[in-house]
């Protein structure tokens, strides 16, 4: 106690019984330290996203291989990579002819991989399980309904959500290491979801509106967060297990882990591609 009081301060009378507050001052002394170091938007861009909530969270998810929990020794590699802001692969052509450098970014903004749609399927399609699991009917892509871009919504529940207006939502990805956003990831962990959120509210006003923008760091949009853990709720009130609400994140943090893993292997051209030997 006198040794810890000389590095983090005075002692308080009644002494707490739980062993986080004796660690957290020596955990922040070690993040300014390690944030102290940081030499590139990018690592301050990653470092800022893994102390974010939510970020981590597939990191909490028991490795249950039935219900998509178990991710293979790839997908870790390259999401502790990217969370560690490691390199991940050697430099190398991607096969839309960008450079792919050793830490992949471009990978994750490469308009021609074909994760990038399968990605977005199978968030969409998380989200519409939730909320059947919740007790709330949905459809997917309801005709009849346009964003303020024209395009119509990823799904729209058929009963009230709330304030007896029906829910509707749309999924999005974003790579905040791209050149044009890195910049303000490497100061504000999460802003660049929200801002991607934004361009997709007008809907009619008979309805509830709700864009989820996900990071391929793994933080969410604010008002998303909001949502999913309104849902979470739900799901375990439907359910009567309290502990699975906290499963809704993990799922969509295991998602985000393994496409982004597709990503960078999409980028990966086979020698049969390119007719040249290895």
């Amino acid at each position: 106690m006198s040794e810890w009081s000389s590095k983090f301060g005075a002692l308080p009378d009644v002494l707490p019984p739980k062993q986080p507050f004796w660690d957290r001052p020596g955990v922040l002394v070690d993040q300014a330290l390690v944030r102290s170091s940081l030499t590139s938007p990018s690592q301050s861009a990653s470092f800022l996203a893994a102390a974010s909530l939510h970020s981590g969270d597939w990191l909490f998810a028991l490795p249950i291989a039935s219900c998509g929990l178990r991710l293979n020794d790839e997908v870790v590699r390259i999401g502790v990579g990217l969370r560690l802001g490691l390199p991940l692969c050697v430099p190398h052509q991607c096969r839309c002819g960008s450079q792919v450098d050793a830490h992949g970014l471009h990978s994750f903004v490469c308009k021609r991989a074909l994760g990038r749609s399968a990605r977005h399927h199978a968030l969409n399609d998380m989200i519409a399980r939730a909320l059947a699991s919740a007790g709330t009917p949905v459809t997917k892509e309801p005709r009849g309904l346009l964003r303020s871009d024209g395009k119509r919504p990823d799904g729209l529940t058929l009963i009230p959500w709330q304030v007896r207006k029906a829910l509707s939502w749309d999924v999005m990805v974003v790579c905040p290491l791209a050149e044009s956003y890195v910049e303000v990831a490497a100061w504000y962990a999460g802003t660049v979801a929200t801002r991607k959120s934004v361009k997709y509210v007008g809907l009619d006003i008979r309805y509830i509106f709700q864009p989820i923008a996900v990071e391929s760091l793994g933080l969410i949009n604010n008002s998303a967060t909001t949502f999913l853990g309104a849902l979470s709720r739900r799901i375990a009130e439907q359910s009567g297990e309290i502990p699975e609400g906290n499963f809704l994140f993990q799922w969509l943090s295991m998602l985000i882990q393994q496409f982004n893993a597709v990503l960078l292997h999409d980028s990966f051209v086979e020698e049969a591609e390119t007719g040249i030997p290895a």
